[in-house]
């Protein structure tokens, strides 16, 4: 069976996050990078989690998990030591709808979590469908050393200048994907390479202007 990879907008959704190690500290930063809105449930938790909770930052409940912890949850993180709680929650969740990733367990996983490459907007996401994170962060590493920050420059003007060129050929759309392709099969990302960022915006400006009106 396949898995359909999928980018999720978590900004302001409510994330359960069960458990309060180490593990559990690393889903929710990750949750909190992406906007949401974290609620974590265990009865004692990692120095960072209490300061993200002092700070405002996350809700904490300090005891055990309960079942209507899950009501109104987008998604949820089953991070505990205790197998049979995990697959409970887990069980409670694939009941509901409701997306569940117990760590380190993808038999009741109904959505595992990528290797993750980013560059600003730019993110790469690599997965073995849990059969081999340990591979899936050796191929991180490997792409952290070609995919450079300048890649996701790259994206971020790319960004900037497919907004005015939708503004300027608003009924154009094969103008514009003529703008784009020149853009991105140009030289721009090789001058950035070389930090040659004002070369790079004068070339974008030339791409755009060769083409006929």
């Amino acid at each position: 069976m396949e898995l359909f990879p999928v980018y999720l907008n978590l900004y302001q959704r409510a994330c359960l996050v069960v458990g309060g190690g180490s593990v559990a500290s690393r889903k929710i930063t990750h949750l909190l990078r992406c906007g949401a809105r974290v609620t974590v449930v265990a009865p004692e938790a990692e120095a960072e989690i209490e300061q993200l909770a002092r700070d405002g930052e996350i809700r904490w409940e300090p005891r055990g998990f309960e079942e209507s912890d899950l009501e109104a949850m987008f998604l949820v993180f089953s991070a505990t030591d205790e197998e049979g709680l995990n697959h409970r929650i887990s069980t409670l969740c694939q009941e509901r709808n409701i997306p569940i990733n117990v760590v380190d367990d993808p038999r009741h996983c109904s959505f595992f979590v990528p290797a993750v490459v980013r560059r600003g907007s730019l993110a790469l996401a690599i997965s073995t469908a849990g059969k081999s994170p340990m591979y899936a962060r050796r191929l991180k590493e490997e792409l952290q050393e070609i995919v450079t920050p300048e890649h996701g420059e790259f994206v971020e003007m790319l960004g900037e200048v497919r907004e005015e060129v939708k503004r300027a050929f608003p009924e154009e759309i094969d103008k514009r994907r003529e703008i784009f392709k020149s853009l991105v099969y140009s030289d721009i990302l090789e001058l950035l390479l070389a930090g040659e960022k004002d070369e790079a915006k004068e070339r974008i400006k030339a791409c755009i202007s060769s083409l006929p009106d």
